[in-house]
C-alpha cells in the first residue's frame, strides 16, 4: 500500500551522526554564551532542547539524503538438499 523506506545506508549513519554531534554542539555553544551574556542558565537548556529537537528531526528519519549509497548483496545460492531415495534406508547387509 505505502512504499515507506525504513532503512539508511552506512553512509548515511556516519552523515546523520555528524550533523547531530555538529547541531547540539553548536546549540550548546551558542546557548552557553548567550546564557552567560543574560545570567539565566535555563535559557541555556531551553537552547539546547532546541538544538536537540532540530537534531532529531533531521537525523532520525530515514531521509533520501541517507540512503544515497545502498548495499549489493549477493544474490542467494540454491543449495539443492541430498537425494533421498527410499531403497537406500532399506538395504540389508548381506
Amino acid at each position: 500500500m505505502f512504499n515507506i523506506q525504513t532503512h539508511m545506508d552506512y553512509e548515511g549513519q556516519h552523515k546523520a551522526e555528524k550533523f547531530s554531534r555538529f547541531i547540539i554542539t553548536l546549540f550548546g555553544i551558542v546557548g552557553l554564551i548567550w546564557g552567560a551574556i543574560i545570567q539565566q542558565f535555563s535559557q541555556t537548556v531551553y537552547i539546547l532542547g532546541a538544538g536537540f529537537i532540530l537534531a532529531s528531526i533531521i537525523t532520525i528519519p530515514p531521509w533520501p539524503l541517507y540512503r544515497r549509497h545502498p548495499l549489493n548483496w549477493q544474490k542467494p545460492r540454491n543449495i539443492e538438499p541430498p537425494a533421498s531415495s527410499g531403497d537406500e534406508g532399506k538395504k540389508k547387509k548381506k
